[in-house]
This record gives C-alpha cells, sequence and structure tokens, in this order.
C-alpha cells in the first residue's frame, strides 16, 4: 500500500501591536480641557494608579493608540517579516490594513497576550475610526467553518495566544514574552521595552518602534 503524503499549506500571520495613551481620547472621556499631551498622558496614568491602588498604571485597553503593527506571514514555504502601512500613517490605517489583511488572506493568528491586550485594543480602535472586519468578527453567521473555529474565541485555533496556552490558561502560571525568551536562548527585546515606547514616540523614532515591534515578533 502506498505512503500517503499529506502537503499541509501554513498560513500563520504572528503579530504584535506598539501603543502610545491615546491623548485626545483621555481628554473626551475624562473632560481634560488644559494642558500639553505630555501632561495628559500622566494625568490619565496617575488615574490609573489610583484606580488599580497603585497596582499599574498601564491604561485600559480602550485609551491605547497603536503606532505600529508588525508582523510574521508564514505561507507555505515563504517567511515574511515587515510592519503594516509606513511609519508615518496615522492610526486608522495601520489598523484597517491589519483587518483587510486577515479579510484577504483568513490566516491563523499567533500572539503573546494577544487575547488579552493587542485584539482588545485593536477592536476599540476598529470601533473608534468605523473600520469594518466581517471575516475577523465571522462566527458562522454566513461561513459555517467559522462557527466553531473562529479568532474571537479563547479556545479556538484562528488565534492562538501562546502566552494563554502556555499558563494553561491560569493568570498564576503566565509569563512575560522577554523572559521566556531569554529562557530559550533568543534575544529577547532589543532597543527598548515596551514602557519606553511613548518616550521614543514623542522623539519623532518611529522607525524605532516598529523595529522593537518586529523584534518582539521574531521573538514569538
Amino acid at each position: 500500500m502506498a505512503e500517503e503524503i499529506v502537503i499541509i499549506l501554513q498560513n500563520i500571520l504572528v503579530f504584535d501591536i506598539e501603543t502610545v495613551p491615546d491623548v485626545a481620547g483621555g481628554r473626551r472621556v475624562h473632560g481634560i480641557e488644559l494642558g500639553d499631551d505630555a501632561g495628559v498622558a500622566e494625568l490619565l496614568q496617575h488615574q490609573r494608579r489610583i484606580e488599580t491602588q497603585g497596582a499599574t498604571e498601564f491604561l485600559r485597553p480602550y485609551l491605547h493608540r497603536v503606532v505600529a503593527i508588525s508582523a510574521l506571514w508564514w505561507q507555505g514555504e515563504q517567511v515574511k517579516l515587515n510592519s503594516f502601512g509606513k511609519a508615518d500613517d496615522d492610526e486608522a490605517t495601520l489598523v484597517a490594513a491589519f483587518f483587510q489583511f486577515i479579510q484577504r488572506h483568513a490566516p491563523q493568528l499567533v500572539s503573546w497576550n494577544g487575547a488579552a491586550f493587542d485584539l482588545p485594543v485593536l477592536h476599540y480602535r476598529a470601533l473608534l475610526h468605523g473600520i469594518p472586519a466581517v471575516r475577523y468578527w465571522e462566527q458562522g453567521q454566513t461561513d459555517q467553518g467559522y462557527r466553531w473555529n473562529n479568532y474571537t474565541s479563547r479556545y479556538h485555533e484562528r488565534h492562538l495566544d501562546l502566552m494563554d496556552i502556555l499558563s494553561a490558561y491560569q493568570m498564576r502560571n503566565v509569563a512575560r514574552l522577554q523572559d521566556v525568551a531569554l529562557l530559550l536562548g533568543l534575544p529577547g527585546k532589543l532597543g527598548m521595552s515596551g514602557a519606553e515606547v511613548w518616550t521614543h514616540y514623542q522623539a519623532g523614532e518611529l522607525a524605532g518602534i516598529r523595529h522593537y515591534c518586529e523584534v518582539d515578533v521574531l521573538n514569538t
């Protein structure tokens, strides 16, 4: 009996985003009229520290503005690493490009903490800018193949959050990408950390932020 040969065509998009405080949104939500952007961002972070009793100043997903989306696309035998759009593109253009890619190619998404942060941020920013994402939100209404395996369900395979899976979906077991990358002998973060993105953004270092985001994708 001849041996059966099965060829699996890869279609995987490993992605990561970088964000800064949404100063304009923060002004509207909290009724802040005075102050420059840096001062408003500090006020938003201060309010967050009060809200969490000093546990974190990290803003909620809806108050993050996307400044970079990077991805590694593995399709068949080709692997491409890039960032969506151009460094000086506005947020709407970057977010639209991400969801348009999913619309065209329907890749399996892979992330680190994407279910808890990256995708919720992209949801809110798409809502803010009126960006459609028909295939992304599909849950079997028009394509039955998405009924039991879609992008938004935590336990489905169209989006694999590696941090979620490796921690067995237990918050007490989660690990930082940096720590796991170094544990495996990978380079980890290079050039900056996520906490420094706002400072680099204010200095106009958009190319550096995109490079940093791409390194995170490679580590993932």
